[in-house]
C-alpha cells in the first residue's frame, strides 16, 4: 500500500464519532474518493484493516490512499448533501460519476426581481429565483415558455427595471400583444407579480384554478353577445390546458414515479431511468458507468448524483435494490420535494414487474450504447488511417489542429484554432488569438504570428511544469498536436512550416483548399494538392472541421469589431480616455445601454463632468429635434 502507515494511524485515533465527509487523497494531493458516514472513525478505519472483505474497487482505491481528510457535519443529511457538492466538485477517479451528466434545463423565474423575467436555464444558482425541473428535454421547455409568454404577456428582454422604465417605447411585442410593456409603465409592479404567481400555480400543476375564473367569464361574454372576448378566453383556456398537460410530465401526482434498473456485466454497468407520468410512460434516459462497482454502492451514488438539482420530484422511486444510506437518502428527497419521497425496492407484485421489465431496458440500452460506441470508433480509427495514407504519417494524429484567420480589409485581425481529439471536437481547448505584429491584410504573416504564440504559450507551460508551478491538467496549450492543418494553401503552408523548422518541430502542417464554389477541395502541401476520395469518412471530416474552423473564427471576429465599433463610438465624447470606457462598458456592457443611463448613474462610474459630457454627446440631437 502507498498509504504512509504512522500519519494514517494517527489520523484514524483523531476521528470523531459523529457523521461527516472524507476525502481520500493519493501521493500527489489528488482526492481520489469521497465519503460519508454517520460514524467518520468506524467507517474510515474499516477502509484500513484487513483487505478481504473489500471489493476490487476498494482494494484498488485503498491502494493509491496516501493520505485523507474530513470535514464534520451535524447531522446525515448534511454530510449527504457535502459529499453530492464535493463529488461534482472535484470528480474523483473512484467515485460513480455521471459520465453522461447532462445539464438538465428548467424554468427560472427571477422572483427576486422587481419585475421578474422567466426564461430556460441550465444551471440552478443561489440568487433567489425559482427554478421548475428538471425537464426531460430542452424542446418540453421552450414550448412552455412559448404558451406562458403567449398566456400571460410576460417580458422576455433583458432591460434593467424600474430602472430603464419610460426610457424607450414599447418593442414591436407589446404591439402584437404578446408583452405587457413593464418598461413602458403600461402595467403596474404589483400586477405583474400577480402574473407570476399565476404563472407559478400553471408550472406546479394547479393549473385549473386559474382556467376555471376563465371559464366563468367566457360564459360571461358569451351571454353578453361579446363573441370576440369569449373567443379570446377560450383560446387563453385551451393554451393553458395544453400547459397544464405538458407541466404532468414532471408533476408530482400520486401516481407518478421514476423506475430504475440496472444491469450489470464484467465489463460496464447501465442504469436506465422510466418516467411514469399520470399513469402513463413519457420518457426514458440511461447512464453507462465503466467500473466494477456492488448494486447497492452504484444505485446508492446514482440516486444522489441524478436527483441534487432536480427541484419537483416524483412521490415513489422504485429501485431493483437497497443500499446502505437509503433512510437517509428518502429524509434528504423529502425534505428537498417538500412532501414524502419514498424510495421502494420491490420484490413481488405490479412494481416488482415493473423493475424487471427496466432492468431488461438496461441490458438492452447497454448493447446499443456499445454498437453506437464501436461504430463511432471504426469510423475514428478509419479517419485517422486515411490521415496517415494521404499525409505520408509515420503514426496516427490523435490530435489535431486547424487555424483560420478572420479580417475585413486586414482590420480587427483574429486568427482561430479549433481542436480534434481521435477525430472528435474538443471545445474546451479551442483557442482565439487577437493579431498584434501585423499590419493589414497578410494571411501567411498572420497564420506565423498566430502558431508562434501558440508555441510558445506551449513551450511557457512546459517549464512552468517542470518547476513544478503547473500540472499538465491545467495547461492549456499542451500536448503538442499531432497535425497541423490551416484554411489556406500552398503559401500558407510554407510560412508555417519554414517556421516550425525555426522552432526546430516537425509536427505535419498541411492545407485544406478550396475550390471556386468556396467549398472544401482537399489537402495540399506545398508544393501539389494531395487527392481525397470524395466519398471517403475523410472527405466528410474536412469539409465539416474546415466549416466549423470558418464559424469559430467569424465568430469571433464579429465580437471583437462589435466591441470595437462601441469603444470608437465612446472615443468621440470628451473626457472618456480608455480607463472610464473600461468601467462604462463594465458597468453598462453596451452603448444603447450608455445611453439610456442618467445623469446619476453615470456620474457614480465616471464623476459628474465625464457623466455630463456623455448627456450632452448622446442627447443634445435629441432636445434640438424636440424643439
Amino acid at each position: 500500500m502507498n498509504f504512509d502507515q504512522a500519519t494514517i494511524k494517527q489520523k484514524l485515533k483523531q476521528l470523531p464519532l459523529c457523521p461527516g465527509v472524507y476525502l481520500m487523497k493519493n501521493q500527489d494531493g489528488e482526492i481520489i474518493y469521497v465519503g460519508k458516514s454517520k460514524h467518520l472513525k468506524n467507517r474510515v478505519s474499516q477502509y484500513f484493516m484487513h483487505s478481504k472483505n473489500h471489493s476490487p474497487k476498494t482494494i484498488a482505491m485503498v491502494s493509491n490512499v496516501y493520505d485523507f481528510d474530513y470535514m464534520v457535519t451535524d447531522t446525515e443529511t448534511e454530510a449527504l448533501v457535502l459529499e453530492c457538492n464535493l463529488i461534482k466538485k472535484y470528480k474523483p477517479r473512484y467515485n460513480i460519476l455521471l459520465k453522461d451528466d447532462k445539464q438538465y434545463p428548467y424554468i427560472k423565474m427571477t422572483i427576486q426581481e422587481a419585475y421578474p423575467r422567466i426564461y430556460m436555464t441550465r444551471k440552478i444558482i443561489r440568487d433567489g429565483a425559482r427554478y421548475f425541473g428538471p425537464y426531460m428535454s430542452s424542446v418540453m421547455v421552450r414550448d412552455a415558455l412559448e404558451i406562458i409568454r403567449h398566456v400571460f404577456k410576460v417580458r422576455s428582454c433583458t432591460k434593467n427595471l424600474p430602472r430603464d422604465i419610460g426610457k424607450s417605447r414599447p418593442c414591436l411585442y407589446y404591439h402584437i400583444n404578446q408583452c405587457s410593456a413593464p418598461c413602458a409603465g403600461k402595467i403596474s409592479q404589483e400586477e405583474y407579480k400577480e402574473v407570476f404567481d399565476q404563472i407559478a400555480a400553471v408550472l406546479e400543476g394547479k393549473y385549473l384554478s386559474i382556467i376555471e375564473p376563465l371559464k366563468e367569464k367566457m360564459k360571461l361574454a358569451s351571454d353578453k353577445l361579446e363573441f370576440e372576448a369569449a373567443a379570446r378566453y377560450r383560446d387563453r383556456i385551451e393554451s393553458l390546458q395544453m400547459l397544464g398537460e405538458k407541466q404532468k410530465m414532471i408533476s408530482t401526482k400520486e401516481n407518478n414515479r421514476d423506475i430504475i434498473g440496472l444491469y450489470q456485466d464484467e465489463e460496464e454497468s447501465c442504469v436506465q431511468i422510466f418516467y411514469m407520468r399520470d399513469g402513463k410512460i413519457s420518457g426514458s434516459e440511461y447512464f453507462v458507468f465503466d467500473q466494477e462497482t456492488a448494486d447497492s454502492e452504484l444505485l446508492s451514488g446514482f440516486v444522489k448524483q441524478y436527483y441534487f438539482n432536480a427541484t419537483m420530484l416524483p412521490k415513489e422511486i422504485l429501485l431493483p435494490a437497497s443500499f446502505e444510506d437509503a433512510r437517509e437518502v428518502q429524509a434528504w428527497l423529502s425534505e428537498k420535494a417538500g412532501h414524502k419521497i419514498s424510495l421502494l425496492f420491490p420484490q413481488r407484485g405490479e412494481k416488482a414487474s415493473l423493475v424487471e421489465m427496466v432492468n431488461k431496458n438496461a441490458e438492452e440500452s447497454l448493447q446499443k450504447y456499445r454498437f453506437r460506441r464501436n461504430r463511432e470508433q471504426l469510423r475514428q480509427n478509419d479517419i485517422l488511417s486515411a490521415f496517415m495514407k494521404v499525409l505520408n504519417l509515420s503514426a496516427p494524429p490523435h490530435r489535431i489542429e486547424c487555424y483560420d484567420i478572420s479580417n475585413i480589409s486586414g482590420t480587427q485581425s483574429i486568427g482561430a484554432c479549433v481542436v480534434y481529439k481521435n477525430a472528435r471536437e474538443s471545445k474546451k481547448d479551442y483557442r482565439k488569438f487577437h493579431i498584434k505584429t501585423v499590419e493589414g491584410s497578410n494571411d501567411y504573416e498572420s497564420m506565423r504570428e498566430v502558431i508562434f504564440r501558440r508555441m510558445n504559450r506551449a513551450y511557457e507551460e512546459s517549464d512552468a511544469i517542470a518547476a513544478g508551478k503547473l500540472t499538465m491538467e491545467k495547461a492549456k496549450f499542451l500536448p503538442l498536436p499531432d497535425l497541423i492543418l490551416l484554411d489556406g494553401g500552398k503559401g500558407h503552408v510554407s510560412a508555417v512550416r519554414l517556421l516550425m523548422e525555426t522552432l526546430g518541430e516537425s509536427i505535419p502542417v498541411f492545407g485544406m483548399v478550396k475550390d471556386d464554389q468556396h467549398r472544401t477541395r482537399g489537402l495540399t502541401d506545398e508544393h501539389e494538392e494531395l487527392p481525397v476520395d470524395t466519398e471517403s469518412n475523410l472527405f466528410r471530416f474536412l469539409c465539416a472541421m474546415q466549416e466549423e474552423v470558418h464559424r469559430f473564427a467569424i465568430t469571433a471576429f464579429r465580437k471583437k469589431h462589435e466591441a470595437a465599433s462601441m469603444h470608437s463610438e465612446l472615443e468621440n465624447i470628451p473626457g472618456i480616455g480608455p480607463a472610464k470606457r473600461s468601467l462604462l462598458m463594465k458597468t453598462f456592457a453596451s452603448v444603447p445601454r450608455i445611453k439610456q443611463a442618467d445623469f446619476q448613474e453615470l456620474s457614480i462610474v465616471v464623476g459628474k463632468t465625464a457623466a455630463q459630457n456623455i448627456i450632452n454627446y448622446f442627447h443634445t440631437g435629441d432636445e434640438k429635434n424636440e424643439s
